[in-house]
């Protein structure tokens, strides 16, 4: 009885420590979404707080940063309505960007290029895939008045659209309705015991984030139940083309693109998309025929013939790589880093959309969310 009293209190003396020195430590903070419900419908985080973002055992890629008045990371505030003209910004994790600092993302490059000219607000989180983003470029033209609309699409957010392959929830998906169409319906979220634990124990938070205990325990699991067969990713999402995720995908697709109008109100010539790429020549020649491959052709298609322009990354990344050699992501996280960013800023700098009222960006600044290798920042990735 002694025995087991003197290892408990062991134990807690350890958990204890533990604590203590954690605390001194860059460990990732719990972001803490408010409840996603039918009477608050839309994913945001609860506002006004600060946050650390690092990621594995040794910390990497700290970074701190800010949730906004409007529960999105964002360095500044959204006001109502204003005089200013406004562009929004819409994804995933990619536009949040929780290990890039906020002047160097993509939204950041870009307010610094319109300067007094016009607001620049981004709506982004990670997980959301396409379907939800229609409900925050609702949000941004109905609450915000937002004038234009980039919506950043990646490799993952087609099949993840679809109720089959959901991944997160709190977020709008299509699920097949009683006509047999797809129809948006909503994964409601109202966060559980284990968020509230993380967000009082730094411990606790290093081992289920910064350490992905859940995720370890999923992948061995997953293992487990395996062919064994190794799974082989292509533009951010798994390479297989499999005859049902494609179908459903191009489901999602036509059921984005019926409900955009509605959705924006926006004319097509207000509204471009940015697509990722496989960022380097090589694996574009590899990637031939994977499912991103047909994905993104898919959707430049449909975009296209609708009358809105599409900017495909991949123009960009490789001419800026061919000429500096510089990779576009961390080393071990395939998110954009702040090169990635200032080439997405750089092409979004260039569009039709920017060229044209109200906004009118000049020739000077086309470039001006990028810069080359010999004029970057010691910052940049």
């Amino acid at each position: 009885m002694l025995g087991c009293l003197a290892s408990l209190t062991g134990f807690a003396l350890v958990l204890t420590l533990a604590e203590i020195t954690f605390r001194f430590l860059p460990v990732m903070s719990v972001m803490r979404p408010d409840p996603v419900t039918p009477s608050s419908p839309i994913y945001h985080y609860a506002p006004g707080r600060s946050f650390v973002f690092s990621r594995d055992w040794n910390l990497d890629l700290v970074n701190h940063g800010r949730v906004n008045n409007a529960g999105f990371v964002n360095d500044q505030d959204y006001p109502a309505k204003g005089e200013q003209p406004l562009l929004a910004i819409v994804g995933d994790s990619f536009i949040e960007a929780f290990m890039v600092p906020y002047a160097n993302t993509v939204q950041g490059r870009l307010a610094r290029a319109l300067g007094p000219k016009a607001h620049v607000y981004s709506f982004a989180a990670s997980g959301a895939p396409l379907s939800q983003y229609l409900i925050w470029a609702r949000l941004a033209v109905r609450d915000y008045g937002a004038q234009a609309l980039i919506i950043n699409v990646v490799g993952n957010d087609f099949d993840e659209s679809h109720i089959g392959y959901v991944q997160s929830r709190g977020f709008w998906v299509y699920a097949p309705g009683n006509d047999g169409q797809l129809r948006l319906q909503l994964l409601e979220l109202r966060p559980g015991f284990v968020r509230s634990l993380l967000a009082h124990s730094v411990f606790a938070r290093y081992l289920f984030i910064n350490l992905h205990m859940k995720e370890y325990a999923n992948l061995r699991w997953m293992h487990a139940r395996s062919s064994g067969e190794p799974v082989r990713f292509a533009g951010f999402t798994r390479a297989d083309a499999d005859p049902a995720r494609i179908a459903d995908s191009l489901a999602v697709m036509d059921a984005f693109f019926r409900d955009l109008p509605a959705y924006t109100g926006l004319p097509p010539d207000r509204i471009t998309f940015t697509t990722d790429g496989f960022r380097y020549p090589n694996a574009a020649a590899e990637g031939k025929g994977t499912y991103f491959d047909q994905m993104r052709s898919a959707f430049l298609h449909r975009a296209l013939s609708r009358g809105y322009e599409v900017l495909e990354l991949d123009r960009w990344f490789f001419s800026d790589f061919q000429e500096y050699g510089q990779r576009f992501e961390y080393p071990h996280d395939g998110h954009w880093n702040d090169r990635g960013h200032a080439i997405a800023a750089k092409a979004i700098l260039s569009s039709r959309l920017l060229a044209r009222p109200p906004f009118q960006i000049g020739p000077e600044k086309s470039s001006a969310g990028y810069r080359s290798p010999e004029a970057a920042s010691p910052s940049m990735h």
